[in-house]
């Protein structure tokens, strides 16, 4: 079932030592990951397997998330992989969606927020004549009819569904209801009545119709966006009903599909840096990839130091920025820290301490070129 959260309703994910990950799809198997890399210690796992120790990892990995896995067993994936003791994710994708899953390691974990407040893009089909209760393949069928649209009524229905909209959420989504998730309700047989709520959907476009019954088409959304709702009311008000059939995120805030590592090339990597013919930095991408939005700094070391002790610093003096707001601070090319200017002073909000292994040169070097 395609459970698609709102990126509002999102906290980050940090996953522990114990957080599940299954083998599904063809998903290389946990314990073969475990057993790549660098050597255990002597510690003692759960389950009574040696265990290594963690180790200080920071960037971004952008995984092209195979259909079957959920995101928190992405997550536990790929900090397996990089022994890393801190992960999260961005912004829950479905189950049964693949695409870009942009994963936190370590001190990126600060900048996450600002990849989940960013533009999202989708790639999806709607397979028109049923609606179900889960609004994607997996869901009982509730409603049913012959009608099928042609592309010219679909195109002159888009314009209803860009802007900003008001939308029911699913079902089957992860809202809280009373302190319990909408989903558990839902499977109780419980029918919520869910409260709309404004999304903007800034571009939705219909790009290939190759039969009657199913539909693509390209969403760029801003967060709390429901795919699987946009299916959905477009079938009802067309009178066809309509559901997701496939899901693919292809932009999250400033990762695209330039930047996603299939699951298999990361193993393929793992392995290769194990054997001393890589590094793991070549899949990281730099801790401040998620502030592309945001204005940076440049401060002396002399300033830096206050900074880094949780000091304010007073900028004067005809150099001195004239811009306010939130900044990102770096010292000699290197990210410091996050900080709110105005009036001249510099105020540190998040300080990042970017000791361990971080994104190769190269990689930042080349970013965005």
């Amino acid at each position: 079932m395609i459970v698609t959260t709102p990126d509002n309703a999102i906290a980050t994910k940090i996953a522990d030592d114990s957080s599940p990950a299954e083998n599904n799809s063809g998903t290389p198997s946990l314990e073969r990951m475990r057993a790549t890399n660098d050597p255990r210690g002597n510690k003692q796992g759960r389950n009574g397997q040696p265990r290594r120790d963690r180790r200080d990892v920071h960037g971004w990995v952008v995984l092209d998330k195979p259909i079957g896995m959920t995101s928190t067993q992405a997550v536990a994936v790929v900090k397996r992989l990089f022994n890393a003791k801190r992960a999260g994710h961005a912004g829950t994708l479905d189950p049964l969606a693949s695409g870009g899953l942009p994963i936190a390691l370590g001190e990126a974990t600060k900048t996450v927020p600002f990849v989940m407040d960013g533009r999202k893009r989708y790639r999806f089909t709607v397979s028109w004549g049923e609606e179900r209760d889960t609004d994607d393949t997996e869901g009982r069928v509730t409603q049913t009819s012959d009608r099928r649209p042609d592309p010219e009524e679909i195109r002159a229905l888009l314009p209803q569904f860009t802007g900003v909209i008001s939308q029911i959420p699913p079902q089957y989504s992860a809202i809280k209801v009373q302190g319990e998730r909408a989903y558990d309700l839902a499977r109780d047989g419980e029918v919520v009545a869910l409260q709309p709520r404004e999304v903007e959907i800034h571009q939705l476009t219909l790009t290939d119709q190759s039969d009657k019954d199913n539909s693509v088409f390209e969403a760029e959304c801003g967060k709390g966006t429901y795919v699987r709702a946009l299916a959905r009311d477009m079938g009802r008000l067309l009178g066809c009903y309509g559901h997701i059939s496939a899901l693919r995120r292809t932009l999250v805030g400033p990762f695209d599909e330039a930047d996603m590592i299939p699951l298999e090339e990361l193993q393929a990597l793992c392995d290769r840096a194990a054997s001393g013919e890589a590094s793991l930095a070549d899949a990281l991408l730099p801790v401040e990839t998620a502030l592309d939005d945001i204005p940076a700094l440049a401060v002396t070391r002399a300033d830096a130091a206050r900074l880094h002790r949780g000091q304010a610093v007073l900028l004067r003096g005809r150099d001195a920025p004239t811009c306010s707001g939130t900044v990102y601070v770096t010292v000699a090319g290197r990210l410091l820290a996050l900080a709110e200017l105005g009036h001249g002073e510099l105020i540190p909000k998040r300080v990042f301490n970017l000791t361990g292994l971080t994104a190769s040169p190269d990689r930042k070097d080349n970013e965005r070129v």
